[in-house]
């Protein structure tokens, strides 16, 4: 048996566009993956704090350090710029794994940069 549970969540992050006309997924900026340990299409929830709309979707990769948080295809109806939202990525976890899992949690001011992230990454 597994469980799935938390992997990583980017919080109260900005969304900086939302583009109806593209195919679909999250584009989001490669530092915010990286710290986070999301993947390039990537299954992840998104939740709108404004609003409480809530999606899935996948994750694509913007332009290094530009903070893009940018929501495309029919989803882009669900949000608006300058909303705040949190991005969360779940994983498949062991009992025996669950018992010592700490999620990522990364903390991000109004522009997208990183202001914390938790447990720190050594």
């Amino acid at each position: 048996m597994q469980v799935q549970l938390l992997k990583a969540k980017v919080h109260r992050a900005t969304i900086t566009d939302a583009n109806i006309h593209y195919e679909g997924s999250i584009t989001l900026d490669p530092v915010l993956m990286e710290v986070a340990g999301f993947h390039e299409f990537e299954k992840v929830l998104v939740v709108d704090i404004q609003n409480g709309a809530r999606f899935d979707t996948y994750i694509i990769k913007g332009t290094r350090g530009s903070g893009t948080v940018c929501v495309n295809g029919a989803a882009a109806r669900l949000v608006q710029k300058g909303d705040l939202c949190i991005v969360m990525a779940f994983g498949q976890y062991t009992p025996q794994e669950a018992q010592d899992h700490q999620p990522v949690l990364v903390q991000v001011d109004e522009n997208n940069q990183i202001l914390a992230v938790s447990p720190k990454k050594e």
